[in-house]
């Protein structure tokens, strides 16, 4: 019979809390992952790595984790833009229209 493993942790006055180690190991969970809750009848919950979304990118999640953890780890290196690069950027994208929700042309799939 497999051992079973008993943990707890506490809320905050916001109703949030740490997923203890153990947890994140068990379930494999990074920064950003979500959590399923599925409440049982008697009261019980079982607690679970959700599925990714259709949509995510796990190409694009990698990055972004790999982003965060090295401004984490390394947080002198953020900077800010300075103004030159700042007003480039505005000049380059002057007048241009984007429509975030629209699908891509064909050609650009």
């Amino acid at each position: 019979m497999a051992a079973t493993l008993e943990l707890e942790s506490t809320l905050t006055d916001r109703y949030q809390t740490t997923v203890p180690d153990a947890v994140r190991r068990a379930l494999r969970l990074g920064k950003r992952d979500k959590i399923r809750y599925l409440v049982q009848p008697d009261g019980s919950v079982v607690i679970t790595r959700a599925a990714a979304a259709p949509e995510d990118d796990p190409v694009l999640d990698k990055f972004l984790s790999f982003l965060a953890h090295d401004i984490e780890s390394h947080p002198g290196r953020v900077r800010g833009l300075d103004a030159g690069l700042a007003k480039r950027i505005r000049s380059l994208v002057k007048g241009v229209k984007i429509d975030l929700d629209a699908g891509l042309a064909p050609e650009d799939e």
